[in-house]
């Protein structure tokens, strides 16, 4: 029977010993902790030099401290000395393969999980292999080895300043600076950094002993990427509320295997000194024995994936928001707000506010950012799209730096140029508009308002729906969008555009997905608007006039999906028999925190709610780009929503939202109006008519309506 021992300068009271049949051999295994004790490991490993086949080293212990790491490698150097006549190692070469094998097989498995993902690492020097894997999926990497190492307040900000530090720039500095790091003033200063340092990451790479003295303000939520996690240490990270444990030691034999015992192992059985043995079959070895790393949650399951949304303000009102320009705006000229609206387009981009508390019904949880940028619709839309490009890719700059792994572009920000398909192209990080649950939101408030209201009837099973629809900016995208769906289930469909070549392309492109379809082309919406029981607007025009609401069938359900919106408060207020939506809103599961966006709480624009939903579905994709929308992303993510809990919000007005009994009095308004307008004229007035057409078959007529 051949022995290998594994010396740990852990705690003791983790020791272990079995045997197994291992690679064709039966093996004697030990794990012997010495709780710290240098002058204990060192008799051990004198000891177990005469009777062991071959000893694993675990060069650290529970009671170093992050500023000891020089100590660490020269308490090691001096320990493998004393073993002369059997090998010694300390799995270095395993560790390399192991982490890096537990780091793909969570991108793998978990799906883009450390894409575009802040990590800190104590040092990089010490897991240079793992560096250069986790800078494939991204580059917003930190290492705290000068810092740690050297006691210098610093953090090495890039894979190719560790190299360069690597290479030997460190020991510049270990000679230069052996007095300044004792003070407890830099002592204190190295202590803070680091803990901020772990604040703004997401992942951390550490000894699992290095985390033993940080607060669970510190750890809470972190992913920790580590070797060799007891129970005891899996109790403790769940007390500091750590998401997720990467751990690539194996569980084998009933125990987890420190990579420096299981390489001593591997050599005690195999024979061979550690110099001998290749990658190859290190690989032959692993997957005989099954090895496999650990996904651990220590308090269960739980995934954070992060998001980030561009807005910005869509009139000078919203400048106002800021005290001092609101009083300004009140003693200053007119043409003060114009010279501000002006300069705040050229304003670099900026978070204005951090989103959190979104979770899934499947229990994955996004956060995220809203970034700014400065330009009102009016200054977007005056400025060629370069201009407004380079301030999203500023923005898509910011939002990598946060480690957003997606970002939704709002309002005027998607309509600019090719509506997002350029943004797409050059930016690091996947690109969405929103307009594929945009079009769903509307078309969602629409169905829901019209049932509500009472005025339309339900359809039977397999039926369309008897009412007649508009689409006004038909050949947008996402109008384009609506008219599909419309057509799928409304008996007639008028759709609207000045674009007369779109419409007919159009026309011909739905009649092929939906050959019964009844549809109607228009240039102008108040040619057939009378007789409308729906109207979706889904115009870029800015604030200009689309449509007369004076003209409007009383009781018409208006979804205004335009932002600006193409029906101000001042229109809307012309015709209280009329219902006129925002868009459809969506309701986000979870408790949110973010600053006002002009919404109730927890409530959120549609195409913020894509970004979402595809952060919470860990679907990284430029999902809607482009002017042409493909109706089934809007299914889909219809789909994806409902599946992360996402609901209709309050159906909400330029007002707020719509409460039951304003709803029922929106009914009530539009029946008396129906019934005025079907009511006999006066005698004097309508004896003419009547010698031409008779009252009772137009009221018949309306009264089947």
């Amino acid at each position: 029977m051949k022995t290998a021992v594994g010396i740990s300068l852990g705690a003791g009271r983790h020791n272990f010993e079995f045997e197994t049949d291992f690679l064709g051999e039966r093996l004697k295994v030990w794990r012997l902790g010495t709780d710290g004790s240098t002058t204990k490991a060192v008799k051990l490993l004198k000891a177990w030099n005469q009777n062991a086949d071959a000893i694993g080293l675990g060069a650290v212990k529970d009671s170093y401290r992050p500023a000891s790491r020089r100590v660490i490698e020269e308490d090691v150097a001096r320990m493998t000395r004393v073993v002369t006549r059997i090998p010694v190692t300390t799995g270095e070469r395993l560790v390399d393969i192991l982490q890096e094998w537990a780091v793909r097989h969570v991108q793998n498995t978990l799906g883009s999980y450390f894409s575009n993902a802040n990590v800190l690492f104590f040092s990089g020097t010490s897991n240079l292999k793992l560096a250069q894997t986790m800078h494939e999926y991204t580059q917003n990497v930190a290492f705290a080895d000068p810092l740690l190492r050297l006691g210098v307040p610093k953090l090495l900000t890039s894979l190719e300043a560790l190299q360069l530090y690597a290479g030997g720039a460190h020991r510049v500095l270990e000679w230069a600076l052996p007095g300044l790091t004792s003070s407890e003033t830099v002592k204190d200063l190295n202590r803070y950094m680091l803990r901020k340092a772990i604040h703004e990451a997401t992942v951390v790479v550490a000894p699992v002993h290095e985390l033993d003295d940080f607060e669970p303000e510190d750890l809470a939520g972190k992913t920790i990427v580590t070797s060799t996690v007891n129970d005891e240490r899996m109790e403790m990270f769940k007390e500091k509320g750590v998401a997720m444990v990467v751990d690539g030691s194996p569980f084998l034999f009933g125990h987890v295997l420190a990579p420096s015992l299981l390489d001593a192992m591997i050599i005690a059985a195999t024979g061979r000194n550690p110099a001998e043995l290749l990658e190859d079959d290190y690989l032959e070895i692993i997957t005989e024995v099954q090895a496999e790393p650990r996904i651990l949650y220590p308090g269960g399951f739980k995934r954070v994936n992060r998001f980030a949304f561009v807005i910005h303000p869509l009139s000078q009102e919203y400048f106002k928001k800021v005290k001092p320009i609101e009083m300004l705006s009140y003693v200053s000229p007119p043409i003060f707000m114009d010279t501000l609206e002006k300069a705040m387009a050229y304003m670099p981009p900026f978070v204005y506010s951090k989103v959190t508390g979104i979770k899934s019904p499947t229990g994955v949880e996004a956060e995220g950012w809203l970034i700014s940028v400065g330009g009102t619709p009016k200054e977007i839309m005056s400025h060629d799209p370069e201009f407004t490009y380079r301030r999203l890719l500023e923005a898509a700059s910011i939002a990598k730096q946060l480690g957003a792994q997606i970002m939704g572009l709002g309002a005027f920000t998607k309509v600019v140029g090719d509506a997002g398909a350029t943004v797409a192209k050059r930016a690091p990080l996947p690109i969405t508009t929103g307009n594929s649950y945009s079009a769903s939101g509307a078309l969602w408030a629409a169905h829901d308002a019209l049932l509500r209201l009472r005025l339309v009837p339900k359809p039977a099973p397999g039926e369309k729906m008897a009412m007649k629809a508009m689409v006004v900016g038909a050949t947008g995208a996402i109008g384009s969008v609506c008219a599909r769906l419309l057509a799928m289930v409304a008996e007639e469909v008028t759709m609207v555009s000045p674009e007369t070549a779109k419409l007919l392309s159009l026309k011909q492109s739905i009649l092929r997905d939906t050959p019964d379809a009844r549809l109607f082309l228009a240039s102008r919406a108040d040619k057939d608007i009378a007789g409308m029981d729906m109207i979706v607007t889904a115009t870029s025009g800015a604030g200009k006039k689309i449509l007369d609401i004076m003209k409007v069938k009383p009781g018409c359900v208006i979804t205004d999906v335009a932002r600006p919106l193409d029906l101000p408060p001042s229109e809307v207020a012309k015709r209280p028999d009329v219902l006129v939506i925002e868009s459809g809103e969506i309701l986000l599961p979870g408790q949110v925190r973010m600053k006002n966006i002009g919404l109730p709480e927890n409530v959120a624009y549609a195409c913020l709610a894509e970004t979402i939903v595809l952060a919470l579905e860990g679907k990284f994709e430029s999902f809607t780009v482009g002017r042409n929308i493909e109706w089934e992303k809007v299914r889909e993510i219809y789909r994806l929503g409902v599946k992360h809990g996402m609901k209709l919000a309050a159906i909400s007005g330029v007002n707020g939202p719509y409460s039951d009994e304003d709803i029922e009095r929106v009914r009530e308004l539009a029946l008396a109006a129906r019934a005025r307008a079907a009511a006999p004229l006066e005698p004097a007035k309508a004896a003419p008519r009547a010698r031409k057409t008779t009252a009772p078959r137009p009221r018949a007529r309306k009264a089947s309506r």
